[in-house]
């Protein structure tokens, strides 16, 4: 999969809210109630990453997610970042 060019990413990013730009990675943060509820949430989001076969990084600090998405042998973000970012959703 290739890398998307500046202008790709920024058509993506329109079509992906709550998302951001960090560099090379898609980024968004999640609140919930408590812990159970975060880990309800990444629980969802590792059955969401293993059928794309596209793993996200993810940071969790007891109700509060952080996902970040990059394609790491494109070295950069490609349509897959996009498509699991949207099946993420809110």
């Amino acid at each position: 999969m290739s890398r998307l060019d500046e202008a790709a990413v920024s058509a993506a990013l329109r079509r992906t809210p709550g998302w951001e730009r960090g560099g090379g990675e898609l980024r968004r943060t999640y609140r919930f109630r408590d812990f159970r509820e975060a880990l309800a949430f990444v629980n969802r989001v590792g059955g969401l990453a293993e059928a794309a076969g596209h793993h996200p990084d993810i940071d969790i600090c007891y109700n509060t997610v952080t996902l970040a998405l990059t394609t790491h042998d494109a070295g950069g973000l490609t349509t897959k970042d996009f498509e699991l970012a949207r099946a993420i959703g809110d």
